[in-house]
C-alpha cells in the first residue's frame, strides 16, 4: 500500500463522496475511482458500499481507516523530524491518563516551546494499555503510566509525584462529614470506577471481602465526563485527587481512602530507536527537573 492512496482511501472514508474528495485532492474522478480499486484488489475486500448519494465503509474499511490514520501521521511525524535535523523542531508526542503529575511534564513542555517555537506538541488521552499500544506502534514518542507494570521492555524514569485515590462526591452529601472514606462507607452506594483500576484489580485488597457488596454501577476513562453525573447526585466517584473541577462553583468534593492507596507515575519510551532531536531534548530537561 503507497502512502499517496492510503491519503486517497481516507479523503473518500471522510467526505463519503468520490467526486468531492476527488476535488479536495485535485485529481479525476476516474482516476480516484480506480486507485480505489486498485486497493481494494491489492487487499482482496471491499471497502467500501457505493450508495446513491454517498458511500459507507465496510467493516474492513472501518479497520483499514484506524489503521491508515496511524500510519499517515506517523509518516508525516516522521518527515517533520528527519527535515528538522539541523534545527530543534518537529512533534513530541505524548500519551498519558488524567494525573495531577502532569503538572511537571506540561511545564517542560511549556518551556520547549517558548525556547523553541516550531515544535509542536500532540497530546493524547488515554488508559495505561492504549498509551502502551499507541508507544509500540510508534504514534506516541513517550508514555505516562500511572499503573503498576512491567517496564523491563523500555527506558523509563519515575516521576517523584504520585497520586491519591479517594472518592468524589456533591459538597451536600452526608459523607463529606468524614475525612477519610472506608470499604463500609460506600457499601450499596452507586459507584463509578476507573476502567483501568477495574480490569488491573486495583482495590481488591481495599475493600476485601466487602466486594460482593460494591455497588459498581459503571466504568469512566475520563473523569471530565464521569464528575457530571457526579454532580447531578447520581453516582459517587472513586478517582485520583485533583482531577476534579475545584472552581468556586463546584459542587463536588474528594475524600481519601483509608486504607490509602496510591499511584507511582513513570514515562516511558522504546529502545532501540533513535530519538529525535526534540525527543532527546525532552529527555534531558525531564533528568534535569528531577535532579
Amino acid at each position: 500500500m503507497e502512502l499517496r492512496v492510503l491519503r486517497y482511501f481516507l479523503a473518500v472514508a471522510q467526505q463519503r463522496n468520490i467526486t468531492k474528495a476527488a476535488q479536495e485532492l485535485l485529481v479525476s474522478q476516474p482516476t480516484l475511482s480506480k486507485q480505489l480499486a486498485d486497493l481494494e484488489s491489492e487487499l482482496g475486500v471491499k471497502l467500501f458500499i457505493r450508495g446513491h448519494r454517498q458511500i459507507t465503509l465496510t467493516d474492513e474499511g472501518e479497520y483499514l481507516q484506524a489503521r491508515a490514520k496511524e500510519i499517515i501521521q506517523l509518516a508525516d511525524q516522521t518527515t517533520a523530524n528527519i527535515k528538522a535535523e539541523q534545527v530543534i523542531t518537529g512533534t513530541l508526542s505524548i500519551g498519558a491518563g488524567e494525573s495531577t503529575v502532569m503538572q511537571r511534564i506540561m511545564k517542560i513542555l511549556g518551556e520547549i516551546v517558548q525556547d523553541y517555537p516550531d515544535v509542536k506538541v500532540h497530546l493524547i488521552s488515554g488508559n495505561a494499555d492504549e498509551m502502551e499500544t499507541a508507544l509500540k506502534h510508534g504514534t506516541i514518542d513517550f508514555a505516562v503510566l500511572m499503573a503498576n507494570r512491567s517496564l523491563s521492555n523500555y527506558h523509563h524514569l519515575q516521576i517523584p509525584e504520585s497520586d491519591q485515590w479517594g472518592v468524589v462526591m456533591r459538597q451536600d452529601d452526608p459523607l463529606t462529614k468524614k475525612k477519610v472514606i472506608t470499604p463500609n462507607d460506600i457499601i450499596g452506594l452507586p459507584l463509578l470506577m476507573s476502567e483501568q483500576g477495574i480490569e488491573e484489580h486495583r482495590f481488591q485488597n481495599w475493600w476485601g471481602n466487602l466486594s460482593k457488596k460494591m455497588n459498581i454501577i459503571g466504568t469512566y476513562s475520563l473523569v471530565f465526563n464521569a464528575q457530571l453525573m457526579v454532580t447531578q447526585g447520581s453516582a459517587y466517584m472513586i478517582t485520583f485527587d485533583h482531577l476534579i473541577n475545584n472552581s468556586n462553583n463546584s459542587k463536588l468534593t474528594f475524600r481519601p481512602l483509608s486504607p490509602a492507596i496510591s499511584e507511582s507515575t513513570n514515562i516511558i519510551w522504546k529502545k532501540n530507536v533513535t530519538q529525535s532531536k526534540v525527543a532527546k531534548l525532552f529527555t534531558q530537561r525531564l533528568l534535569a527537573s528531577l535532579d
